[in-house]
This record gives C-alpha cells, sequence and structure tokens, in this order.
C-alpha cells in the first residue's frame, strides 16, 4: 500500500477555475481518470480531506464533495477509523502509482489499439480554406437565401401545439405535407405526375445516391457513367461493389451507341445520369437522346439513375424536362435537392420513384436517419405552399445569369489567351479548357498564396484534359473581379 505523502496530487490534478465545469466534478474526473489509468492503484490510500484541500488549494468542503462522489460511483471505500482508500473492485491495472505525466491523464489517443480497414476509396479532397475568395463546383450564394422568412415560419412551427406531433419518432417516408406540397411543386415544375407516395425525403443528393446504389447495387453490377463523371457518385457506386465503365460525352450529352454497345455485350445494372447540366462539363443531353435512353433502359432492363442536381437554374430558355417525366414504365429513379437552391447546410434533398421502391429505400433509410428533419421539412412545405421559394428562385436565377455572363466576360478578356469555354445555359459553373501546357496545380497553389481558393476537386488535367470546372454562383461580380484578377496573375 503507497503513502498518500508519495503522490504529488498537485501536479496531478489541474485546476480550471474559468471552465464552467465545478472544481469538484473537475478534481472527480481526474482522480477516476487516474484510477481508471492505473496510475491510482486499488488499495492505494487518499489523503484527508483537509490534507489534499491545502495540496490542491482548495476549500475542505471541496474535497469533501470530492470524495463523496467517489464513494458514490464506488470508486473509493472509506475504512472507518483509517481513511479513503482507492477501491480494491477496480479494474485498473496495478502499476507503479508515480510514473506517471500529466499529458498521459488529459490527453486521448490518437489512434485506435484494434485494426481498422481505412477506405483510400472514400477519400475526399480537402477544401478548407482561409481565403477570403473560393471558387467553387456550382455553390449558390447563401447570402440570397431567404433567411430570415424561413427563420419566422420555423420559429412559428416550434410554438404551435399541433407541432408536437412532430417531435416524436415517426415511420413514414418523410414529413407527409412536406412530400404531398412537394409532389406538387414538382408535378408543376418538372412535368411528373407524382404524389407523395413516390417521395422519400433525405439529407441531399449524396444520402440518396447512397441509399439508391446500396439496395439496388450487388456487387460487380456494372454501372454506367458518363466520361467524365461526378466523382462522389462514382466512389458510392464503387463502394457499393460496382464495377464503373465511362462512356464518352460530347456536346448532346453521353453517347448513346456507346450504351448500346455496352448492353448488347453484357447486361449492365445501372445508367447515371446528370442530363440537365452534365458534371462536370455543364452540356445538356438533348432530347433525342433522352428518349432513345428510356428506350433502351426498357428493352435491357437497365436503372436510369437521374440527378437533377440544379434543375431550378436555366437562362437562355424553359429548362428541359427530366427523364422521369417521360417515364412509361418505371426505369428512373430520380433525385434532387434544394440544397443549391437555398443553401448547402439544409441538407433537404428527395428521391423519386415507383412506390414500391420508396417503401424498400424507406426501411433502408430508417436505418441511418429514422424519420429525417420533421420540422425543417414542414417550414420548407409551408415556404412552398405560400412560394416563397419559388419568388426566390425567380430573383436569384436572374442574378445567376448576371453573374455568369460577368464571368464570361472576364474570362475572355482577361484569359482568353489560355482558356476556351462556351457559355453554358444554366447551373452555376463554367466548364473551361486550358491550354495543357499549363500546370493546374501549380496554379491552384499560386491562387492560395494570393487569397484565392481554387480547389483541387475542380481540377481535371490528363493527357486529354486539361480543364476547370469555376463555380460563378458564390461570387458578386466585384469579387469576381478580384478572382480572375489573382487567377490572371497565377497563371
Amino acid at each position: 500500500m503507497s503513502s498518500p505523502v508519495q503522490i504529488p496530487f498537485k501536479s496531478m490534478v489541474m485546476i480550471d477555475r474559468l471552465l464552467d465545469t465545478p472544481v469538484y466534478l473537475q478534481i472527480v474526473h481526474q482522480l477516476i481518470n487516474a484510477i481508471q489509468r492505473g496510475v491510482l492503484t486499488p488499495g492505494i490510500q487518499l489523503p484527508g480531506s483537509r490534507a489534499l484541500a491545502q495540496a490542491l488549494e482548495v476549500h475542505r468542503k471541496t474535497i469533501v464533495s470530492v470524495y463523496d462522489e467517489l464513494n458514490a460511483q464506488g470508486w473509493t471505500e472509506i475504512v472507518p477509523n483509517k481513511g479513503t482508500f482507492v477501491s480494491n473492485k477496480s479494474p485498473a491495472k496495478r502499476s507503479d502509482s508515480l510514473k506517471y505525466n500529466t499529458e498521459f491523464l488529459t490527453s486521448y489517443p490518437a489512434n485506435t489499439g484494434f485494426h481498422i480497414k481505412r477506405n483510400i476509396l472514400l477519400d475526399i479532397p480537402g477544401v478548407a480554406t482561409n481565403s477570403t475568395l473560393q471558387f467553387t463546383d456550382g455553390l449558390p450564394d447563401i447570402r440570397l437565401a431567404p433567411l430570415d422568412r424561413l427563420s419566422k415560419v420555423y420559429g412559428g412551427i416550434l410554438k404551435r401545439k399541433s407541432s408536437h406531433k412532430h417531435f416524436g419518432y415517426s415511420h413514414v417516408e418523410g414529413n407527409e405535407f412536406y412530400r404531398d406540397t412537394l409532389a406538387g411543386y414538382l408535378n408543376n415544375t418538372r412535368g411528373l405526375h407524382i404524389t407523395k407516395r413516390n417521395i422519400l425525403t433525405t439529407r441531399g443528393i449524396h444520402m440518396s445516391l447512397y441509399l439508391a446504389a446500396n439496395l439496388l447495387i450487388e456487387k460487380g453490377d456494372r454501372v454506367v457513367v458518363g466520361d467524365l463523371s461526378y466523382y462522389v457518385a462514382n466512389m458510392i457506386f464503387q463502394e457499393a461493389g460496382a464495377a464503373i465503365i465511362p462512356v464518352p460525352v460530347d456536346e448532346d450529352g453521353i453517347s448513346v451507341e456507346a450504351v448500346r454497345s455496352l448492353c448488347v455485350s453484357g447486361k449492365i445494372r445501372m445508367l447515371y445520369l446528370t442530363p440537365h447540366h452534365h458534371y462536370p462539363t455543364t452540356v445538356t443531353l438533348s432530347a433525342e437522346r433522352r428518349l432513345a435512353l428510356l428506350s433502351l433502359s426498357v428493352q435491357y432492363g437497365f436503372i436510369i439513375l437521374e440527378d437533377d442536381y440544379d434543375y431550378d437554374f436555366h437562362y437562355n430558355s424553359s429548362p428541359v424536362l427530366p427523364l422521369t417525366s417521360a417515364d412509361r414504365h418505371g426505369m428512373v429513379v430520380y433525385v434532387g435537392s434544394f440544397c443549391n437552391s437555398l443553401a448547402p447546410g439544409f441538407r433537404s434533398g428527395y428521391l423519386v420513384a415507383p412506390e414500391n421502391l420508396i417503401q424498400e429505400l424507406g426501411k433502408f433509410r430508417r436505418i441511418v436517419d429514422r424519420q429525417g428533419d420533421m420540422l425543417m421539412e414542414q417550414a420548407l412545405g409551408e415556404l412552398l405552399e405560400e412560394r416563397e421559394i419559388q419568388r426566390h428562385l425567380k430573383k436569384a436565377v436572374k442574378i445567376y445569369q448576371e453573374r455568369r455572363d460577368a464571368l464570361c466576360r472576364l474570362l475572355t478578356s482577361e484569359l482568353g489567351e489560355y482558356v476556351s469555354f462556351s457559355s453554358p445555359p444554366g447551373g452555376l459553373s463554367i466548364w473551361t479548357a486550358w491550354n495543357p501546357d499549363l500546370n493546374l496545380m501549380r496554379i491552384s497553389k499560386n491562387c492560395a498564396a494570393k487569397n484565392l481558393s481554387l480547389p483541387q476537386k475542380l481540377l481535371y488535367q490528363t493527357e486529354k484534359v486539361t480543364a476547370m470546372r469555376l463555380g460563378f454562383g458564390n461570387l458578386t461580380i466585384p469579387e469576381m473581379e478580384q478572382a480572375i484578377e489573382i487567377l490572371k496573375r497565377s497563371v
């Protein structure tokens, strides 16, 4: 048994009086920590309350509270006429109580003590930056979002007694009022013919893709994507066990002949499309190819997973209706969201499909997200019903069109000798092809040094391609002018 005199409690227990945690609990937690890690071994005697109070420079009543708490939790035992001892029931291994350091007691392990599988496949290039200016791959400007109206609606929902039902658990595929309102909105804007039973709400497009991939794809299934395609979707499909097969994309979208050739040579399970504005090149899939791909899907039995991530932003004419609006055989699974329409942080997505698939996807979603955000969905449903979101989008489209045109002018006037591009009919990004002699990663580093973030995920440089996907939605025109000036100097 070690003497309490030999234990330097003053250096073992660190008290921070600026913390919200009471002093006595700080001492309790650190002593428990020391017991758990074997620094204070079972059977060791703790100092008397006066002695420990003097050592730690706290009031004796504080130490009395500490010992009461330790005893109540079973970490110590009080032996009459002898003192307080660390409980012999403690599972901590015996060790030399003097061999310790403060870091050992207060730090958390940097690595697991067991083997874990590291998934290199799911590594996404980091986008953290301290730069004031940033090019994105097509994010909206959250400064334009109707946050004041949303906060008022959300606050009103919290105060209503009728909203109490949203605070409990639910087994539906999302807020029923929102799904019903959303169905009407999608029918009016996208030419669909759906009801709320055809909608599953999600936390955004990535979650929708993940749910669909994990339910519909088996290991070894062939999934066809464009060359180039959305890197996150490709990662999700590969994680689900799919074999990714890229096919060419030209100015009219993905090649129908290439898809047909693959169907003839062997079974494909799924075709992933971003037809409204192909990611990353922004081209629109032609009407002729849309009908041809629908026909092929019926003939060869493959799923069309339609990712309509920025349908709401179209400038030159009316937006082209999604493939699912013409789907008469239940071959298309349609995913969209309000993340770009409002702000990415809202994480409000949806998946549209025949009712039997929605039911199965609902079972799968409930494992990871039991019911979604019922309160936020109620708020979005009310904003749709009062047409607040529709009015916001109408204003935002005009602003984004001005920003698109401004970026096109700046690229031509300031960087015309290095870059070529076509003005996209919609979306929040421009696909720019650059002189192949340029090193895009070096340009990105030069930009970072000048307060402009040009993330790696926007850069496409291979033997065949030297290109950047430059988002303009998040930048005002003056900000865009600064960004292009920095990009010009970096090139």
